[in-house]
């Protein structure tokens, strides 16, 4: 019984994770110079590095999160969700501790928000929260309807009476 709902509990924040990641590149990729200026906005990277983290960031984010929908190298790609949740979580928490008010652009958008320091408990919660359901996936050996189980043979648990 535990692994059946286990199985069902990580398709869902397989989906839910990789829905968020192919909504918020999505947004983005539309327009990738405002996607360069919401990094530039952080002022956490070397300049020669704003514009190229900027531009390739959406297509990150499409692809991470296709492959979380699909349950493609489902495990890697929860892993590389994990890492930009916490990077995406320490841009915050530094822009926050530094007085920066800026929208997080994490749905497109960024630059100057003066409500900005109101919204970064909330947007930190969110990206916490994701964090753990990326980790939650990681740490699944399969989950239900991915496409792992046809291509690598992982297939859950059968279902019991």
């Amino acid at each position: 019984m535990a692994t059946r709902v286990t199985g069902w509990l990580g398709l869902l924040a397989r989906l839910v994770t990789g829905g968020v990641w192919i909504a918020a590149g999505a947004v983005k990729l539309p327009d990738p110079a405002q996607s360069v200026d919401a990094v530039r906005a952080y002022q956490l990277l070397p300049a020669s590095l704003v514009e190229p983290v900027g531009q390739l960031l959406p297509v990150v984010e499409i692809v991470v999160g296709a492959t979380l929908v699909l349950g493609l190298l489902t495990r890697a790609s929860a892993l590389v969700s994990a890492l930009l949740f916490v990077a995406f979580i320490i841009g915050i928490a530094s822009v926050w501790a530094r007085g920066i008010t800026i929208d997080c652009g994490c749905f497109g958008g960024g630059g100057y928000d003066p409500d900005a320091a109101s919204k970064y408990p909330w947007e930190i919660a969110r990206d916490g929260a994701l964090l753990l359901v990326s980790l939650f996936v990681a740490w699944l050996p399969s989950t239900r309807l991915a496409l792992d189980s046809v291509l690598f043979g992982r297939v859950p648990e059968p279902e019991g009476p």
